[in-house]
């Protein structure tokens, strides 16, 4: 695919924040890693209150999907232009299922290409989605909590929408405004700003639809993996989670199939976008790592994770933060187990841009987050091969990332 068009606007760096020759996760640590792959992105943002790290992820991939397309100067999408349009969308299906859907903040990685299809996208430059942010600081700030909080909009929306909806509930059809949409326009102009139909860039006007053409991004090339085993394997399935309102679909693979189609991915220049549980004692973002102890026990946690799992979470210690361990053998069964009894659950979306290994062999994904870049890493930390089979939800890639043979189980052509 030939990359068309080239928007400049902020100064891109390689792995923007992250130091390329930092080896570890924290100061005082004794992991020591090594580079596999590392590929290029836009830099960190944060998502401050917010329940959108499915945007900032998606679209950091996307970000890095033009870059590897031949993009030079790449900057930022906007985040909160693809939030705004996915309310539009979820809210229009919330009334067709007379409310019996999830209507919320969080998404699925099927939302961006669903909302560029049927509106478009625009820069971050463009739409910023923050109506209030100017009086302040006059910039998106990069620092968690600090710019976007979306609890009162969201409050407001919510409301709004069960109060549409309550008349085809109650049986009092006749009081149902079939010009609800107004209303709903309304709230997210006042707080994400008024939508945008048509903007000048570079001295060339675009409406949201032609911008998102001249990026050249084939939205029908790229492709959703899981693994559970109540689904068929090398099957499409439905992506069984409450965020996934779109109904987005996901092809079923074996576990195996899931790891090493993205550690290849990852040494063939592709990066991938990351679904996961983030609320196990071994996730840290503060000390840079995502593991598995055999002995969990180890971890002392204070504090707790934020209900949106927006921030860094609990404050977390242990030995094992700090020195190669030992971790639980994850297997099919092991995984399937956990995300039957819901200790796997779908809390937050990433970005792997990287593949290393530590001292002793062991792989681990460099992964991109949208918190800020308030931790060691400046905004990444590493995810352990046992972390990332027990607690994947998907993953999300170029069709070309997926190796021959799994293409071939799949029927994709």
């Amino acid at each position: 695919m030939k990359f068309k068009f080239n928007f400049l606007t902020i100064p891109f760096f390689l792995v923007s924040g992250f130091v390329i020759g930092q080896t570890t996760n924290i100061e005082g640590s004794k992991y020591q890693f090594k580079k596999i792959a590392l590929h290029e992105t836009t830099p960190v943002e944060s998502q401050g209150k917010t329940s959108t790290c499915w945007s900032f992820s998606a679209l950091s991939f996307f970000e890095s999907e033009l870059l590897r397309l031949g993009g030079k100067n790449v900057s930022p999408l906007s985040e909160m232009y693809i939030v705004r349009k996915a309310y539009e969308l979820k809210a229009e299906k919330f009334v067709r299922m007379d409310g019996k859907i999830n209507f919320g903040e969080g998404g699925a990685f099927h939302d961006i290409p669903l909302v560029i299809k049927n509106y478009g996208i625009v820069p971050q430059s463009i739409y910023s989605g923050v109506t209030t942010l100017s009086t302040t600081t006059g910039t998106i700030s990069d620092k968690r909590g600090e710019g976007y909080n979306h609890k009162k909009l969201y409050e407001e929306l919510n409301n709004y929408m069960q109060n549409v909806i309550a008349p085809i509930n109650n049986g009092t059809m006749e009081s149902f405004n079939p010009n609800w949409k107004k209303g709903l326009n309304e709230i997210l102009d006042r707080y994400l700003g008024e939508n945008k139909e048509s903007f000048e860039l570079e001295k060339k006007n675009y409406s949201p639809k032609s911008f998102a053409t001249s990026l050249g991004l084939n939205m029908d090339n790229y492709v959703s993996l899981t693994s559970f085993s109540n689904h068929p394997l090398n099957s499409k399935c439905l992506l069984e989670i409450p965020d996934n309102w779109a109904w987005g679909e996901s092809y079923s693979v074996s576990l195996e199939d899931m790891y090493n189609t993205t550690i290849e991915a990852l040494k063939n220049g592709y990066t991938v976008a990351w679904g996961a549980d983030v609320s196990e004692k071994g996730f840290s973002f503060k000390n840079g790592i995502a593991i598995v102890p055999k002995d969990a026990s180890t971890i002392e946690v204070k504090g707790q994770d934020s209900k949106g799992f927006n921030d860094a979470g609990a404050d977390k210690s242990s030995n094992a933060f700090l020195n190669p361990t030992e971790e639980l053998v994850i297997t099919p069964e092991v995984r399937q187990f956990a995300y039957d009894n819901k200790t796997t659950t779908d809390d937050h979306g990433m970005h792997i841009v990287g593949l290393y290994q530590d001292q002793n062999g062991k792989n681990y994904f460099l992964v991109k987050n949208s918190w800020g870049t308030n931790n060691f890493p400046q905004g990444y930390l590493y995810v352990s091969e046992a972390y990332f089979k027990y607690k994947t939800i998907n993953v999300y890639l170029h069709r070309d990332g997926i190796s021959t043979g799994v293409k071939n189980k799949l029927n994709l052509k």
